[in-house]
């Protein structure tokens, strides 16, 4: 995903984890885009309405402190068994952000 952000992504400290919900983030100067990753088993419904909703405040609390909004990437697993991005339009959304920050 890095490449495709043209960002480093680097892994959230424990504590935004835990306050934030976010478990990586991208530096834009002084200011912050958290990452959420959510994987998604074959076979179980997502809902992706549920973890919007369950993390509003916390993801709210993240953009009034670091400037940047948290995004939620679904991630589901290849025939390759390699990870790969279900929720492909985050990325256009991040780099609308990137570009919002700069």
């Amino acid at each position: 995903m890095e490449g495709a952000v043209e960002r480093k992504i680097e892994p959230a400290p424990d504590n935004w984890d835990r306050t934030y919900g976010v478990d990586f983030f991208i530096r834009i100067g002084e200011k912050y885009i958290g990452i959420q990753i959510k994987p998604i088993a074959s076979g179980h419904a997502l809902n992706q309405y549920q973890w919007i909703e369950m993390h509003k405040v916390s993801h709210a609390k993240f953009e009034k402190e670091f400037g940047g909004k948290v995004f939620f990437v679904y991630s589901t697993k290849s025939t390759a068994g390699k990870k790969k991005i279900y929720n492909i339009e985050v990325i256009d959304q991040i780099r609308a952000e990137i570009a919002r920050l700069r």
